[in-house]
């Protein structure tokens, strides 16, 4: 039984891994205004717009955040948490949950964000191919957080540091900000000696 608990869990982290990844690339390429005739734009959306849709007419965006998709990322987390939690230990406070879930979501924007700078940054050493659709999206969403930094900084030698400060600052983000909210839900969960 035990076996078939890692199995479900090991299930359960990859759908919902893949579908709060869908719901949370789209709400960063709205924010940052990315192309929409762009293939992988077109599909994210098109995958999405069944749930969201429906969803934004109760929950309006502000600015260009979109709250419904943060919404929706946030409740897939809270859901993921449950089962897992479910099948391992029984199931925390809803208000828990709740903080457990806005640590995985912000934990999650971060994962995301560090793979995308790390895969720029191997870029461009080795190259690509600037006719792939999805390197116009990784430039659009890692620029508006890189160009502030590089204004600041003088470049040494023709390097570029910014990306190793920005992926510094999702370093002490995740052990200052993430790990102490998951511990607090954890603890209001009644469940604090669980690790996240």
């Amino acid at each position: 039984m035990h076996y078939l608990a890692n199995a479900a869990q090991i299930l359960i982290e990859f759908f919902f891994s893949i579908a709060v990844g869908v719901i949370v690339l789209r709400v960063l390429l709205q924010l940052v205004r990315a192309n929409f005739h762009n293939p992988i734009c077109q599909f994210l959306y098109r995958i999405s717009n069944p749930v969201l849709m429906p969803l934004r007419k109760l929950i309006p965006a502000w600015r260009r955040l979109d709250i419904a998709g943060v919404v929706l990322a946030w409740a897939l987390l809270l859901v993921k948490r449950a089962l897992i939690f479910a099948l391992t230990l029984g199931l925390p406070t809803f208000a828990g949950l709740a903080v457990i879930a806005l640590a995985d979501l912000i934990g999650f924007v971060l994962m995301v964000m560090l793979v995308l700078i790390i895969v720029r940054v191997i870029m461009s050493f080795v190259g690509s191919d600037s006719r792939h659709p999805v390197v116009p999206l990784i430039y659009q969403l890692t620029e508006p957080l890189l160009l502030p930094i590089r204004r600041r900084l003088s470049t040494a030698g023709g390097l570029d540091f910014s990306p190793v400060i920005l992926m510094l600052a999702f370093a002490l983000l995740q052990t200052l900000l993430v790990a102490p909210l998951l511990d607090f839900g954890l603890r209001i969960g009644m469940l604090a000696g669980v690790p996240g």
